[in-house]
């Protein structure tokens, strides 16, 4: 009786194991496709990494670089908490930039965990070489695939004495400053909280991160808890809308204070941006309106 207790025992700490290690290191891939009247061209392709938090997906990055290049992005956009406060490793950070820029454009907006390590100064004089992009309250026109598109990128309120709201208005006001209304306007930002502050800032798509997919997953439930959520937030994966404002939330690679995911496995989004295509009784209609 007792070896068969023992037996049990064993397995069922041996399956423990097997499944925290599967959380914690399989990488899942989650697409969303977002449509819009301003997007001419073919549309684009945008990979979004986020919350790495210095670990590390086999040697020198391997596996997760190989499914970011299997995707055949049109650019790669990392938002934020790159690195870990308590777990500094620039190793990761440059392992993983330098291949990245090597497969499409990448842009990098910072997290938290940057300001919260007190090595952000440093951080940033190492990813400028890498050929990366940082968008420190900043926006560039980017054409690709005869799609034209804004993409701006403001910092973690981290770096600010304010509270985080007030320090995301004043970035965002300045960094989409002259931005006019036929303009699609692609935002990286690390915090989903603020989600009704960019919602009036009239941008078409925001990408963030931060919530770790709410750390445990539960069906019909959802993320458990998150940071500056608490318990049972509101943004915590996937897709939101609010107007005319969408926002992708990923769930994130790596952990931090939390060191368990569950039912919750690191994530790669994908997202595809196109143009919307007008019903064919509306361009009928507009014909004859028009030949009239």
């Amino acid at each position: 009786m007792k070896k068969k207790l023992l037996f049990i025992i064993t397995l069922l700490l041996l399956c423990a194991v097997v499944f925290s290690y599967f959380q914690n290191n399989w990488l899942s891939i989650s697409r969303f496709t977002i449509t819009s009247h301003e997007i001419t061209g073919d549309g684009l392709k945008i990979i979004q990494l986020s919350d790495l938090h210095s670990k590390e997906f086999g040697e020198n990055q391997h596996r997760l670089v190989t499914k970011v290049q299997a995707l055949s992005p049109d650019i790669i956009a990392f938002t934020g908490n790159i690195i870990d406060k308590d777990k500094y490793d620039e190793k990761t950070v440059l392992s993983l930039l330098k291949q990245l820029k090597e497969i499409a454009p990448t842009y990098y907006v910072t997290g938290n965990h940057e300001y919260w390590s007190g090595k952000y100064d440093q951080l940033e004089k190492i990813i400028k070489p890498t050929g990366v992009t940082i968008l420190n309250n900043q926006r560039e026109k980017l054409q690709l695939n005869g799609t034209t598109f804004l993409l701006a990128g403001i910092d973690d309120p981290a770096i600010s004495n304010e509270a985080s709201a007030v320090t995301v208005e004043t970035e965002l006001a300045k960094t989409l400053e002259g931005v006019n209304d036929q303009d699609f306007v692609v935002l990286l930002s690390h915090r989903p909280e603020l989600f009704s502050i960019y919602a009036e800032h009239n941008i078409d798509l925001v990408l963030s991160g931060h919530a770790h997919g709410g750390q445990v997953r539960l069906p019909f439930v959802g993320g458990l808890v998150a940071p500056d959520q608490g318990f049972l937030p509101k943004y915590t994966a996937g897709k939101y809308e609010q107007d005319d404002t969408a926002m992708i939330v990923n769930r994130g690679l790596g952990n931090s204070i939390i060191p368990q995911r569950v039912f919750n496995t690191p994530e790669i989004v994908e997202i595809t941006i196109k143009g919307k295509k007008i019903d064919r009784r509306m361009r009928t209609a507009a014909f004859f309106f028009l030949w009239r």
